[in-house]
């Protein structure tokens, strides 16, 4: 075992040291040799780069990295959702990068059934999107204190969103978004996106692979065929990345695969999953056409439940979500135009976390989940009915003079639930600019007395104006149905509208 030292090609004053002991840790394409601090790795790829993939890494760590810097909740963005290279070196002929490394808690702390083989090892996400590994007659399934709540996935999911909205907007593909390149903890409810030195630029650098099976296009696979200068030929892109990114959020927040259902297309495995995945992909639960249903028949005994959209349809993730699925499985699928972009995922998925409630049921294993607009919410996981009454606040918008509209925003009431600065007004928008400020809460919902009440905190010019009454600071309403609260007379105010449910 002994210490390298390497130079920066972008600025060769500068070095960088690792450590090696003749077995570095393997990835798909590089060798990954820790730093003597562990503060960074230094990844070398296998094969020589051609000058083009030189150049791409270049940029990468210059270019790019200095427009995430120089852009909005830079912090955020370097420290919270990427493992982004910040330098390249060369030694004896092959080029490597230097990565920092992953936050602790993207590593488990526990192995899975009774052994703990995979204790230390990183978390990728393929571990959390598959039922078995959380059934505890699995062999090998995950320790639960590992697999955090149904919540959790949807924080995972939103970060995951933001990264690739970002990535989009400055021009770049990921080109092979998959469960294998994102690191989650559903424990901080927190994701980081890994493996970005294969990033495409269009018509600059193009893709080096076609992606990761269960995550290609179907419009990918079905030109695979083609030479590479066909102009039929379609390469991993924007609109490719978009797919892989709803199939990641489908198979976090339901735990199976939308495209993998009972359907043979040919007898030959690998003509059949060509099909599957490409020109013939359709989504299991297509209301139109049942051809590629699950047969719960066919489902290990460890994935009953959560692989059967029977069972759990995909509806249960609420009215935003169940919108973009059909978008994405049904009119995108064979359509990339149609797709819902990164933006409109983070945005339904936050307004999703709105419509959650918490489950009463203190051993049911998801904790929460999206109220279904019924008279009686009930569990989908557990089976468990909402006990007691349930404030429903819709969120109004001014339109004009006296005329307030509805947003399509709505509030799900429970004990101790936030009121937030981006429900008080439109000009707050709640992404990853928000300042500290902007997300302390100010204001909160309580059962007081048996009574529901909203508690304001600290906002001025809050008002009842079912009773025309001012709610200084520190004092409470009661909510009723019916009941209308202004939360500011500011440009952009919102105003509360009430309906009391389950009574």
């Amino acid at each position: 075992m002994h210490t390298v030292k390497v130079n920066s090609i972008i600025d060769p004053s500068k070095y960088y040291e690792y450590i090696d002991n003749g077995n570095p840790k393997q990835g798909g394409v590089k060798d990954v040799y820790f730093s003597p601090d562990r503060k960074y790795v230094v990844a070398f790829f296998r094969k020589p780069l051609d000058f083009n993939q030189k150049d791409r890494i270049k940029r990468i760590v210059t270019l790019y990295l200095e427009n995430i810097k120089k852009g909005n909740a830079a912090d955020y963005y370097l420290q919270d959702i990427y493992r982004w290279p910040y330098d390249a070196v060369e030694r004896e002929g092959k080029t490597g990068v230097i990565v920092p490394i992953y936050n602790p808690h993207f590593f488990f702390s526990k192995g899975y059934g009774s052994s703990d083989n995979i204790k230390g090892g990183e978390k990728i996400g393929k571990w959390f999107t598959a039922a078995s590994f959380r059934n505890k007659q699995y062999p090998l399934s995950l320790d639960k204190s590992e697999l955090g709540n149904w919540l959790s996935y949807f924080q995972i999911a939103i970060s995951i969103c933001r990264g690739v909205k970002k990535m989009h907007q400055m021009g770049l593909a990921h080109s092979d978004l998959s469960y294998n390149n994102v690191l989650i903890d559903p424990v901080t409810k927190s994701a980081n996106i890994i493996d970005l030195d294969g990033l495409v630029v269009p018509g600059l650098f193009p893709p080096e692979v076609i992606g990761t099976a269960d995550f290609i296009a179907p419009e990918v696979l079905k030109t695979k065929h083609l030479s590479l200068k066909d102009p039929g030929r379609i390469l991993p892109n924007q609109q490719t990345d978009l797919h892989a990114l709803s199939i990641l959020i489908y198979m976090y927040l339901l735990r199976r695969h939308p495209l993998r259902g009972s359907k043979i297309w040919d007898q030959d495995a690998e003509k059949d999953e060509l099909m599957a995945m490409g020109e013939k992909a359709l989504f299991v639960e297509n209301p139109a056409n049942k051809t590629n249903r699950v047969k719960a028949d066919q489902l290990r005994k460890w994935d009953t439940f959560w692989g059967n959209p029977d069972k759990i349809p995909y509806t249960i993730t609420g009215p935003y979500l169940t919108e973009l699925f059909k978008r994405a499985f049904i009119d995108g699928l064979h359509n990339p135009m149609l797709r819902p972009i990164a933006n409109e995922w983070e945005t339904a998925l936050l307004k999703t976390v709105d419509l959650i409630q918490p489950c009463s049921n203190t051993t049911c294993d998801e904790k929460w989940y999206v109220f279904d607009n019924t008279a009686k919410p009930t569990c989908p996981f557990c089976g468990t009915a909402h006990k007691g009454t349930l404030p429903v606040v819709d969120l109004y918008y001014k339109f004009k003079n006296d005329i307030w509209k509805p947003e399509g925003h709505r509030l799900m009431v429970y004990h101790n639930q936030y009121l937030f600065k981006w429900h008080v007004s439109k000009k707050i928008i709640r992404n990853e600019s928000l300042t500290a400020e902007d997300k302390k809460p100010v204001g909160y919902f309580a059962i007081y007395h048996k009574k529901w009440v909203l508690v304001n905190q600290s906002l001025d010019g809050m008002k009842d104006l079912t009773e025309n009454k001012d709610i200084p600071r520190n004092a409470m309403v009661e909510l009723i149905s019916g009941k209308k609260i202004l939360l500011s007379n500011e440009e952009g105010g919102r105003l509360l509208y009430i309906t009391i449910t389950n009574q």
